[in-house]
Formats: structure tokens, sequence, C-alpha cells
């Protein structure tokens, strides 16, 4: 396991929740020594202030959206008052929360993107299983990304995990991350949400997707859900390649069993690329 991936993951996973050196590292599996000194010579950041830099970008996005209390915000960034979130932003970003949520924009500011985590191929990619699944329907919370920036996807996951249970109509426990509606410029849509029996009882927060019948190739993630793109681009760039299996143009998604362990990232990761007839 590579443990800056590992730390990347935990961190965008996990920042909204009281995050120490500590646990990251335990996380990692190795020490806070070796942690420290290996994420600052792999990304160029010191972690725990890669951490806090990333914390004061989510809140200054939610102030530039117009929150309506800044304490709520400072809270949420693990801060215990107003006046020590607005010293470490003001340290951050030469600017007041005040300030940003009266200008409603975030040009004037250097925000800090998360670092994308390794996406080099795997050379023991397990072959794939053949399945017809039926339709289905999806709700949850959906962004969309470009290329450059879907290393913010576990952000989103962090956003979309308390609700689980808790959506309407909601069917089985697994939880599904799809990607759909992708362009020639290479962005997509992807949803965080589960399956559901009906949109009828939704509320209009959540994002719906109805989910064709379809023919896929399901590949097991076997490692920690930080690896999850190196298996990605090793179906997309060897594997569909030398298949001789076309991909169809419908929804691929990544599907998390009950077994998986969102709290230390491994187990029950499935992933379904859509393939022609």
């Amino acid at each position: 396991m590579d443990p800056v991936n590992t730390a990347l993951w935990y961190v965008e996973s996990h920042f909204a929740s009281e995050l120490t050196l500590d646990e990251i590292a335990r996380q990692a599996g190795v020490s806070t020594f070796y942690l420290t000194r290996a994420f600052a010579t792999v990304t160029g950041r010191p972690l725990m202030r890669y951490v806090r830099a990333r914390r004061l970008t989510e809140a200054a996005r939610a102030l530039s959206d117009g929150a309506r209390d800044i304490l709520s915000v400072a809270l949420d960034s693990g801060y215990g008052s107003h006046e020590a979130f607005t010293r470490a932003f003001r340290d951050q970003f030469g600017a007041t929360p005040e300030s940003i949520r009266t200008c409603g924009q975030l040009d004037n500011i250097q925000l800090v993107e998360p670092v994308a985590m390794d996406q080099t191929l795997l050379d023991d990619l397990e072959p794939p299983r053949f399945v017809t699944h039926p339709s289905f329907l999806v709700a949850g919370i959906g962004e969309r990304y470009g290329c450059d920036d879907s290393a913010a996807i576990p952000s989103q996951w962090q956003r979309f995990v308390p609700s689980l249970g808790t959506i309407p109509g909601q069917v089985g426990r697994a939880a599904y991350g799809v990607n759909y509606n992708g362009d020639d410029d290479g962005s997509f849509d992807y949803l965080c949400g589960v399956e559901v029996a009906s949109f009828a009882r939704l509320d209009p927060k959540w994002t719906r997707l109805r989910i064709s019948e379809q023919r896929y190739a399901v590949f097991t993630h076997l490692r920690h859900v930080s690896t999850i793109r190196r298996t990605h681009n090793t179906i997309w760039t060897k594997w569909l390649p030398e298949s001789g299996h076309e991909v169809a143009d419908a929804p691929h998604f990544e599907r998390y069993g009950e077994d998986f362990d969102g709290q230390a990232g491994v187990g029950g990761i499935e992933i379904w690329l859509p393939i022609g007839r």
C-alpha cells in the first residue's frame, strides 16, 4: 500500500472531521516521522498544512455560495470559534471570510485543490466477469468534473456518506459512484448515490439517474480505494484495447458493497464497465 496516496485519500475523504497526524499515519500504515517526510517530498506540501488548506478552501467555496452562518462554516472546518477561523482564513488567503461571502466569488484568492493520486498502470489486473444488469434507479449527490479536477471526488463522497440509509426508497446497502454524460473535452458528471425503488418521494436536492439495462464487464478492485484510478486506467488503456470488446455509450460505475470499509478504504469494490453486445 502506497502511504502517500493512502494519506491523500484519507485526508480528502475525512477532512470535515477531526484529523490528527497520528490518525492519518495509522491509516497509511507508517510512522508519523516517515509520513511527514514522504508526503512533503512527493507533493511539495507539509501534510498538516495541506489538511488545513483543503479545509479552508472548501470553507471559502461555502462562503462564496452565500453561507448564512460563518460560525457554522468555521465549526465544519474544525475551528472552535469565529475568531480562530477568521485568523486562519486571513493567513491562508489574505482575505476575511466576511469579504468572500459579500463578494460571492473566489477569483482573487488562491485555492488549494486536491493533489491527484497515482495513475500508473497495474501489471496484475484480474480478469472480469460478464453480467447483464437490469435497469435501475440511482439517487444521491451529483457534480460535474473536468479531467483536471476529478481529484475532488473523495470530498464529494465525504459529503454524501452521512446520508446513507436516510434516502427514501433506498434499495440494499451498496453505494454507487456513477460516471456519465461525458463530453469530447473530457468533462463528465459523477454521482455518489444509492439504488432507490422510485424517485417519487425524493427531496429535490438529490440528483436522479436512471441506468438502462446493460451488459457489463465487472472488475474487482482488490487494493485500497486510493489506487482505484490505477485500476480504471489499466482497464481503459490496457484491458479494453486488448480484449476485443467495445465500450458502450452508457454510464459506468463503481459499486461499494456492504463489506466496504469507508474508514479504512478497503473491501467490496467493483468497477462495472458497459460493453457492446
